[in-house]
């Protein structure tokens, strides 16, 4: 039985990389720096035996920010989110209407497509995350209600075009949603941003479902993370009601693996693959593939092994800017993972 074996999203940016993207974006030096990085990651990325890539985002600002580039409609000031360590991020807001993308991932998508020679999938940032750039004192002529069905739309546009452009899979980063239930102990938020996400979901046929996919986490960035105090149990119940096929679920860095696991079993539904996570990408200390292999038999006992996919936890610098994690680091935890999955295959066959 095979195993299927799939990345989030980001690999680092190279330091030349990172001081054009945020000192010149706009430059033609940066226009073909990207491209020789991108030709770059690609090669590398084939070179570790992933069967399915990524771009690794080398164009993104961030995961979450990339449609906001280049609006003039935004500004400082938005929602902020404080990480474990001490730093935080924070959102832009929304100044005015109509809401429009100012980039769709489809670019990142076809550029890395040109590149490649195994498949390409493509993550995109969810509804829900956006939703978070309105104002709460409200846009005199725009309402709140005007904001949400401009931003469906676009939202089903980023995705759309990446399906029609032949992406493996889109897999769209939900990393807000367990940060929800340290906002929102009552679970509102979180529904409700399930609920936002669907509405996008079912403009989608069954087929088109099968092809779309969530990722959580509880953020990764500068190797801290947000919400990993929540409890998990606590929030994957709502999570399995999402309609999608694919669920991408950081699963490495728990310390209590065998209630997650447990919690799974009891909430997946028949035909939804459920992606684990067995590459801490917090971690600098590189999993041997023994690790993971032994983080996939014990999922097996869990989850029907034909419902079973393996990836990492998050992506390896999910903003453009974190220099915590090396190039050289992300491959070899990456190749632990193929490694460690195929030897998961031989001894579950």
């Amino acid at each position: 039985m095979k195993i299927p074996t799939e990345p989030i999203g980001s690999i680092p940016r190279s330091a030349e990389l990172i001081e054009a993207m945020t000192s010149q974006p706009n430059s033609d030096y940066f226009k073909k720096l990207l491209a020789r990085e991108t030709e770059l990651t690609v090669r590398e990325f084939e070179e570790t035996g992933s069967p399915v890539i990524s771009d690794g985002e080398q164009s993104k600002s961030s995961f979450v920010t990339y449609p906001l580039q280049g609006l003039s409609n935004i500004s400082n000031g938005g929602m902020k989110i404080e990480f474990a360590d001490g730093h935080s991020r924070q959102l832009p807001l929304l100044t005015e209407g109509p809401f429009r993308y100012g980039n769709y991932a489809v670019q990142y998508l076809t550029m890395a497509q040109k590149f490649a020679k195994v498949p390409v999938k493509q993550a995109v940032i969810s509804a829900s995350a956006l939703s978070l750039i309105y104002p709460p004192a409200g846009i005199k002529g725009y309402s709140q209600s005007e904001f949400i069905e401009d931003l469906i739309n676009e939202c089903e546009k980023d995705i759309r075009q990446c399906l029609e452009q032949n992406a493996f899979k889109v897999q769209m980063d939900f990393t807000e949603g367990r940060l929800s239930l340290k906002l929102d102990p009552s679970g509102g938020v979180l529904r409700q941003f399930i609920a936002l996400n669907n509405r996008v979901f079912d403009r989608f046929s069954g087929a088109e479902q099968k092809k779309l996919g969530i990722h959580v986490c509880p953020g990764g960035d500068i190797d801290s993370t947000h919400s990993a105090d929540v409890d998990y149990t606590l929030f994957l119940p709502e999570l399995f009601k999402i309609h999608v096929g694919n669920f991408y679920l950081q699963l490495a860095s728990e310390k209590n693996k065998e209630k997650i696991l447990q919690t799974i079993r009891a909430n997946m539904k028949p035909g939804q693959m459920v992606y684990i996570g067995v590459i801490d990408v917090n971690n600098p200390k590189i999993e041997t593939p023994e690790e993971v292999q032994n983080i996939i038999l014990e999922a097996a006992r869990y989850i029907p092994v034909n419902q079973l996919g393996t990836t990492d936890d998050c992506g390896f610098s999910p903003f453009c800017d974190d220099k915590s994690t090396s190039r050289e680091t992300a491959y070899s935890k990456i190749k632990s993972r193929i490694r460690g999955t195929r030897m998961a295959e031989e001894k579950l066959s």
